[in-house]
């Protein structure tokens, strides 16, 4: 092997492994070994889809999945959360208020026994379908308050 191929292998940055689902690796590598695109934590079992709504913690997030609940008695449905606690690998830096798949593996600590997956992006908290209205600068509304 000549030494141009040898130091071309050693810079390029290691490949996030196949963990068994359908999502994308992260393209930054991290050195975490509950990660289970570059450690050594295998996924197996629910894959969920839920909010972040809190990364007070360290490497730890929470996930909040809402759910309706149909009453037979008032015909009406009544809405239900649930709460997990996902390991958050450095690789995917998910910010708060994101839609993520978690996926569930081995227990971690007392109360985590899942891993965040994949980013989904931005949580939509306007209805499907509408469109998104554009915020106004705050420079433009009082320059038009002035005018009227």
């Amino acid at each position: 092997m000549s030494p141009a191929r040898a130091t071309s292998k050693a810079k390029a940055a290691p490949r996030a492994k196949d963990i068994g689902l359908d999502v994308r690796g992260p393209k930054e590598a991290c050195d975490d070994r509950h990660c289970p695109f570059h450690g050594r934590l295998p996924v197996r079992g629910q894959v969920l889809e839920g909010t972040v709504v809190s990364l007070s913690m360290e490497k730890t997030a929470v996930v909040e999945r809402t759910l309706l609940h149909f009453v037979h008695k008032y015909e009406r449905y009544e809405k239900r959360r649930r709460r997990y606690l996902a390991h958050n690998p450095p690789c995917l830096k998910v910010p708060l208020g994101h839609q993520v798949r978690i996926a569930e593996t081995r227990p971690l600590s007392k109360l985590v026994s899942f891993c965040i997956v994949e980013d989904l992006g931005e949580a939509a908290l306007r209805v499907r379908g509408e469109e998104a209205k554009a915020p106004v600068p705050p420079t433009a509304a009082p320059a038009a308050e002035g005018a009227a």
